[in-house]
């Protein structure tokens, strides 16, 4: 079985779709009856899943994201590559300690993988090809939008903007509420 999916991984980038993995069966009916099924899924089946496509690009900058819940969020702008089926421009660094851990810089080449198939994220820094001179980054000690206070997560990686009336969390809030699984309004 192990050997089918492999040899699916190879051939898979010549379907006329995208696939992510395989799902393996029982066949037999009487086995499945025997193998059941937990609360929400059958034993008798299970998925097999790919190893993420990954592509080398570099970072042309890295800008700080604010979310709905003041959430600041370092994304890196990088040089558009192909990866998955779609052209990349950006990938999430998920949080400033992810940073000081990658040890990602602005002018870094960077293997990128698109997390579950759909979200580009950062994944290794090439160090070896760093340019001389690059800079740490720097988390904001200020947020991007309104110039508030922000501050780390007790216990926890997130640095957020504490600034209740900021007009950065407000857009978000508004883009979330009229999104498809709120209000579903369309254009």
């Amino acid at each position: 079985v192990i050997e089918i999916c492999n040899s699916w991984d190879d051939k898979r980038a010549k379907l006329d779709y995208q696939i992510d993995g395989m799902v393996v069966k029982v066949n037999n009916l009487e086995q499945r009856d025997v193998l059941g099924f937990t609360g929400r899924s059958p034993r008798w089946c299970i998925s097999y899943k790919f190893a993420a496509e990954q592509a080398e690009t570099k970072v042309e900058s890295i800008d700080v994201q604010e979310g709905k819940g003041g959430t600041l969020t370092p994304v890196a702008n990088l040089t558009p590559v192909l990866l998955a089926g779609t052209t990349v421009k950006r990938a999430s660094l998920h949080n400033f300690d992810q940073v000081d851990l990658l040890d990602g810089r602005e002018g870094d080449t960077v293997i990128i993988e698109k997390a579950g198939e759909i979200i580009p994220q950062v994944v290794e820094v090439k160090k070896e090809k760093r340019p001389k001179g690059a800079k740490p980054f720097e988390p904001p000690t200020k947020c991007p939008n309104c110039g508030g206070k922000v501050e780390k997560d007790k216990d926890g990686v997130f640095l957020r903007c504490i600034n209740p009336h900021c007009l950065g969390q407000l857009k978000e809030r508004i883009r979330y509420f009229a999104g498809r699984g709120q209000m579903d309004i369309e254009n």
